[in-house]
């Protein structure tokens, strides 16, 4: 369970660190509704209900869901990654995102994102991010979110359990994810829409800070403040 949301400062500990990307640790909002409107003018769609909806899903499974009938679903996501891939002015690291990232052990974050890889490094280097060593891409799972499966395909590569791992996501979709993967979920930014009870907020990480221990046998601690 999440702990209650609250103004006042916490500790929260943890294994296993499991960063979304795009609203989490990239602001790339300009970028993505560009290339969305210019998609659904292209090809007659409604462009307010795809970005009420498909703010942390796989693109794949919002083309499924707007697409004209009849339409090659893959060769139109196709184009569409074709778009997202050469827009990258205005991309940037949310605040306090790099500092956040350089002070943690590689061997205990993970990026989780609804990206493909291609688009994951893109947008990670247009922000100035180091990519971390464990990346769980959309072609790496069978199901997008909001299901669970890429937040507990990436703890168990970290060797956490998701009861010792810690979530940060901006977007409800991502948000069910990590929750549904029985994971303690921090929601970032201000596009999370209405939390479930127990999940903290933040706006960004201009104020958190992370100590690294150990325990006993040697295992990586870290302590978040928030």
């Amino acid at each position: 369970m999440s702990l209650p949301a609250s103004t006042a400062q916490q500790t929260l500990t943890c294994r296993a660190v499991l960063f979304d990307m795009d609203g989490t640790l990239v602001d790339s909002t300009a970028v993505v509704e560009q290339v969305w409107s210019e998609f659904a003018v292209r090809y007659g769609l409604d462009f307010e209900e795809i970005l009420r909806t498909s703010h942390g899903v796989q693109a794949i499974d919002t083309v499924r869901r707007f697409a004209p009938a009849g339409a090659d679903v893959f060769a139109l996501a196709s184009e569409l990654g074709a778009m997202e891939r050469v827009r990258t002015e205005g991309i940037l690291a949310l605040p306090g995102a790099a500092r956040l990232l350089a002070a943690l052990p590689g061997d205990v974050v993970a990026l989780v994102t609804s990206a493909d890889r291609v688009l994951a490094d893109i947008r990670m280097a247009a922000a100035g991010l180091q990519m971390p060593a464990t990346a769980v891409t959309a072609e790496l799972v069978s199901r997008g979110k909001p299901d669970p499966e890429g937040y507990l395909k990436a703890a168990a590569l970290l060797g956490a359990e998701p009861a010792e791992a810690l979530v940060f996501e901006d977007a409800p979709a991502g948000i069910a994810a990590g929750l549904a993967a029985g994971i303690r979920t921090v929601a970032v930014g201000p596009n999370t829409g209405p939390l479930p009870d127990g999940v903290l907020h933040i706006a960004d990480y201009s104020s958190i800070t992370a100590e690294v221990d150990a325990d006993g046998p040697g295992r990586p601690v870290i302590s978040f403040r928030l």
